[in-house]
């Protein structure tokens, strides 16, 4: 209800979980939860991390690394069919590893992609669709906000999820260019004629424009994968490098620092409140054991834990129509995750899915954040065929979650690979 009258969602939990205190408890009981919450989140050394890979895209788009990575996927993939729609994928799975943020990886590649693919009479629909999808990775390949969400909302290793996210990151990758090269064989007017071809020496010559990222990924993720970086100092290092890449190509202005930095702080503000909301939120459900009556309920259930599993990944993918991916974590989490860890799943395979199922969310109408981002771009597409456009890329999102299902090692894998992985 109260979101329907427009509350915004972090005063909406915290104003839920601080009368649900009040009333089990008393109002002595509750303000001091309130307060010493905001303050914990705000004030927590471990939430860092949010900024600090926030503010890596920013600065990644400053140092001209989102023209490089497009320009030099485009040289080796655009002989494929819908060739600058597959390399626009690559760049978005290439900016997504140093990006957490998939709407920023969508506006990125929006003002860069879309213009260059309508320049070659690709349709409104698929170049829209193409951008929406690739975006989405942003949100999966680390690093990602949303497994930080994940983490300090579930208390797992931050570090394991982020690492859990690289091989269903590359695999969605990968889903999402067969799906393009199906599209454009099947209807051959979405794209034109191959483009005329590169030759190996200019592709070669190519790969030199994106060694920067490559560099800082290696960096990023290898150091939290040996254990040499905590993923905050991690993330640190990573703003760091692309600082100093920006700076050495001149890019680096004091308006654009000064609107990367003022966009990290928005949406760090955001983010934070939401996660304080929320642990106002659980404190109520704990003091309630709602949880652990739904936990009792489910378990009473003559039916398969996978059925309950498929249920909750069905109400994600209705919730993202709605709810923005981050919100969704921070609504339903608190009820949801204690029923999975009783279920018998892993609490890592579940962070994966959990982000699949947002990534979905993010390009789902009618309140896919993704879509409205392009929007904002295309100018010369209407909300409709961003609309049909971006809804197959859904297809290979749900094939990524079954795969994840059905083979769970792919998300644990590289965990378990890391030092103290489980």
């Amino acid at each position: 209800m109260l979101l329907l009258l427009g509350m915004p969602i972090a005063l909406a939990l915290m104003l839920i979980g601080f009368a649900g205190i009040w009333h089990l408890t008393s109002l002595h009981a509750a303000l001091p939860v309130v307060a010493r919450t905001i303050y914990e989140v705000s004030g927590s050394y471990s939430y860092i991390v949010i900024p600090l890979f926030l503010v890596m895209g920013s600065f990644a788009g400053i140092s001209g690394s989102i023209e490089d990575l497009y320009n030099t996927f485009d040289k080796w993939l655009r002989r494929l069919p819908g060739g600058l729609a597959v390399a626009t994928v690559a760049a978005c799975a290439g900016f997504s590893a140093v990006s957490g943020s998939s709407v920023a990886t969508a506006a990125a590649m929006s003002g860069i992609a879309y213009p260059e693919m309508r320049k070659f009479n690709y349709s409104p629909r698929l170049a829209a669709g193409t951008i929406a999808g690739g975006g989405t990775l942003g949100f999966l390949i680390p690093p990602s906000i949303g497994f930080v969400v994940f983490g300090m909302l579930t208390e797992q290793s931050v570090g394991k999820l982020l690492i859990a996210g690289i091989f269903p990151g590359i695999i969605l990758a990968l889903t999402f260019i067969i799906l393009i090269v199906l599209q454009v064989k099947r209807n051959p007017g979405l794209a034109p004629a191959n483009l005329e071809p590169v030759s190996r020496g200019e592709k070669i010559l190519a790969l030199k424009d994106i060694w920067g990222i490559a560099l800082v990924f290696l960096i990023v993720m290898g150091g939290i994968y040996r254990g040499w970086f905590t993923p905050s100092e991690a993330g640190a290092a990573g703003a760091t490098l692309l600082f100093l890449f920006a700076l050495l190509k001149r890019k680096l202005t004091f308006r654009n620092l000064f609107g990367a930095l003022q966009e990290t702080v928005r949406v760090s503000a955001m983010v934070l409140f939401l996660i304080a909301g929320a642990t106002v939120y659980t404190y109520f459900l704990g003091l309630s054991t709602i949880p652990a009556q739904l936990v009792g309920w489910v378990a009473g259930l003559a039916v398969s834990r996978y059925v309950v599993l498929a249920a909750i990944l069905l109400v994600y993918l209705f919730l993202g129509c709605f709810i923005d991916a981050v919100s969704m974590m921070v609504l339903t989490l608190p009820v949801v995750y204690p029923l999975i860890l009783q279920l018998g799943f892993h609490p890592i395979v579940f962070g994966v899915l959990c982000v699949l199922m947002m990534d979905a969310g993010l390009i789902t109408p009618p309140m896919g954040l993704n879509l409205f981002t392009i929007a904002g771009v295309a100018k010369d597409a209407t909300m409709e065929e961003i609309y049909w456009g971006a809804l197959p890329f859904v297809i290979p999102i749900l094939v990524v979650v079954a795969i994840v299902v059905v083979f769970p090692e792919t998300a644990l894998f590289l965990p378990r690979m890391m030092l103290g992985g489980r």
